[in-house]
């Protein structure tokens, strides 16, 4: 539920959201068959027949009552939240299971479809590359002066073996910890101004799935993390770290429990970021590693473009002006708009704009869950499905495959990084 730098702060991630308010299929059709339930219990129906994952809705899941919820965007406070807070993402889910598989379905409207995340472009002003914000950009003031392009994200989060107490009564916020300072590698006392996750005691782990409608759904895929007492202060106060128990599934700590993750290869997305000095002098900027010449209208590069014989290129270097380099060729951004921001709050960024990140799947333990997407033109469809039981051996998944009730939370994204609707005090319950 990988990678992730000062997310949402009372829950920021905490929370988990997920499904919507617009019952559509491919055809941006209505769905008027099924149950909308009102109350906070989603009833997992039995089924024999298995949907199948790729974002139509199949005849199946009329059976399967679907529970409306509201993800609303909190204050908690310290202003990273400002400029959403009160905002509502209404929404529905639905669940099914078989001998073994759960699946959902979730369903919300959304008036834009955010998949083009950050994207690199030039100030032809400051003669630098530059990526646009990842959520809604205020003066101080307070006046909105850029739209955000975080990307749209649904999540859930769940309690493993009932192993954190809090969560059978405020779900997701048992592990969200707001403004709780910790202490860095030097012994200093550090404000935490954004919050951060982690349980209360060392045998408490919570499940946290997080989907990201770009990143992710390059290979239909649904990122499994969890949550764990590590970055508690027991161990802050001792060892330091930044007191964020969210981790990559896979991700293991040494014994005793400290800041300092093993970290296998899982995949995912990678930053398409790199520092390099300026030709001829000692000023570093960031700019784009990966390039594809000539492409217009891409929101991300695949890995596999990367490796010898693809047809992505590497930048090796950057003039005072601007203008980068690769084998092959150049680009001079101050030649046209292709790669201009275009004025204006909600304005758009020229064609030839390069992506923000590398895509790449997922594997092992973040690759337990399936997932497809479709954005209808009004909202977003979203079907996923995982095993009752997976193979985790580290007791980072939840298990169903007892089929007892699972209390969960869930959150809703709407083109931000870290501003999000939240949804605590749910509850899963399997029909048997």
């Amino acid at each position: 539920m990988k990678s992730f730098k000062k997310i949402s702060i009372v829950i920021a991630l905490i929370v988990l959201s997920a499904i919507g308010l617009t019952y559509c299929t491919k055809n941006d059709q209505v769905i008027t068959t099924g149950t909308t339930v009102a109350t906070n219990v989603l009833t997992s129906y039995k089924t024999s027949t298995a949907p199948i994952i790729d974002g139509t809705i199949d005849a199946i899941w009329a059976n399967a009552p679907r529970l409306s919820v509201t993800p609303t965007v909190p204050d908690p406070g310290n202003g990273l939240f400002a400029g959403y807070i009160g905002e509502q993402y209404p929404a529905t889910i639905r669940s099914m299971y078989d001998s073994k598989y759960i699946y959902f379905l979730a369903e919300w409207r959304d008036t834009t479809k955010s998949v083009a995340v950050t994207p690199w472009y030039f100030d032809p002003v400051a003669k630098r590359w530059a990526q646009e914000p990842s959520s809604r950009l205020y003066d101080v003031n307070g006046t909105l002066v850029r739209d955000g392009w975080g990307e749209d994200k649904l999540a859930m989060l769940w309690n493993i073996d009932h192993s954190t107490p809090k969560f059978e009564s405020i779900t997701c916020y048992a592990s969200c910890h707001v403004f709780t300072p910790y202490k860095n590698y030097a012994g200093i006392w550090v404000p935490n101004a954004s919050g951060n996750h982690y349980t209360n005691g060392a045998n408490e782990k919570i499940d946290m799935w997080w989907l990201h409608l770009s990143k992710d759904q390059v290979y239909s895929q649904f990122d499994d993390n969890y949550q764990d007492w590590a970055g508690g202060p027991a161990v802050t106060d001792t060892v330091g770290g930044n007191g964020n128990g969210r981790h990559l599934d896979d991700q293991t700590p040494p014994t005793p429990f400290s800041s300092s993750y093993i970290s296998p290869a899982s995949g995912g997305s990678i930053n398409n970021r790199q520092s390099m000095k300026i030709t001829g002098t000692s000023t570093s900027v960031n700019v784009p590693t990966w390039i594809i010449p000539g492409a217009s209208n891409y929101n991300y590069i695949l890995a596999t473009d990367t490796l010898a014989g693809g047809k992505a290129a590497k930048i090796t270097a950057v003039d005072a002006n601007g203008v980068l380099s690769y084998n092959g060729g150049t680009i001079d951004p101050n030649v046209g708009t292709d790669y201009l921001q275009v004025a204006g709050v909600y304005g758009g960024d020229g064609p030839k704009c390069f992506p923000s990140f590398i895509a790449s799947p997922l594997i092992n333990g973040r690759a337990d869950i399936a997932a497809a997407s479709v954005y209808t033109g009004t909202g977003w469809v979203v079907e996923y499905k995982r095993l009752l039981k997976t193979p985790d051996v580290l007791k980072q998944d939840i298990d169903f495959s007892k089929l007892d009730d699972q209390p969960f939370g869930m959150a809703i994204w709407n083109k931000s990084n870290n501003q999000h609707g939240i949804q605590p005090g749910l509850l899963l319950h399997f029909q048997q």
